[in-house]
């Protein structure tokens, strides 16, 4: 059983965005005739859902003794303690504190995160920073998951 599991799901705006995207595109078909519009209508919509459905399907897990986030996974015994970010702090650390090399899962429509140090030598990079909509229950995870490996 996974301790935690999160999907990362786009704003229920930015699906109404998609139709917008679809209606621009009926708008600018619009000239060609009934049948381009509606193909504009419908394609317009589907490639905007698909854009959206792909930015908001990424994950993040914590597996056996691994955290899965997107495409990168990070054994727990090379992370350090986690910090919870909440408000400015997590303003702070996705702008002006952001160290370039660090790992960052980042979708800004999500008011809290994650920071967890990376502690092995050979990795050069220094932390993840992980979007998440459930910081504690993420952290908590993370240590319960060291805490049964030691």
């Amino acid at each position: 059983m996974q301790p935690y599991e999160e999907r990362l799901t786009a704003p229920r705006s930015w699906w109404f965005a998609s139709v917008l995207v679809g209606v621009a595109m009926a708008l600018i078909m619009l000239p060609f005739g009934t049948l381009p519009l509606l193909g504009g209508l419908v394609g317009g919509t589907a490639v905007a859902a698909v854009v959206t459905s792909a930015y908001g399907s990424v994950r993040i897990r914590v597996v056996a003794d691994s955290l899965v986030a997107g495409d990168a996974r990070i054994p727990v015994s090379a992370l350090g303690e986690a910090e919870v970010l909440t408000g400015e702090e997590t303003r702070a650390w996705r702008s002006y504190k952001a160290d370039p090399r660090a790992f960052m899962l980042l979708r800004a429509y999500i008011p809290t995160a994650l920071r967890v140090p990376i502690t092995d030598p050979d990795d050069p990079t220094p932390y993840a920073y992980l979007s998440t909509r459930h910081p504690e229950a993420l952290a908590e995870a993370l240590k319960a998951v060291r805490q049964s490996a030691s």
